[in-house]
């Protein structure tokens, strides 16, 4: 019911337009190693984590599980 893609938000963009340093991460490696140094670091760091994932098969079980 909420859609934050329409128009798009640049996060790290607008975290740096707040003086806050951000990083983008699109994997979970990516974001292992930006966590860890932001861990390193003082102050605040926004980590965009941009989480890519089929959801067709949990939209194929819940059609299987309707009653028809």
């Amino acid at each position: 019911m909420m859609h934050l893609d329409n128009p798009s938000v640049d996060w790290v963009k607008l975290a740096g337009a707040q003086g806050v340093p951000a990083t983008r991460a699109t994997t979970a490696e990516e974001f292992h190693q930006q966590f860890a140094a932001a861990m390193n670091t003082k102050g605040p760091h926004l980590i965009e984590a941009q989480i890519v994932q089929n959801l067709q098969p949990a939209i194929d079980a819940v059609h299987k599980t309707r009653v028809p």
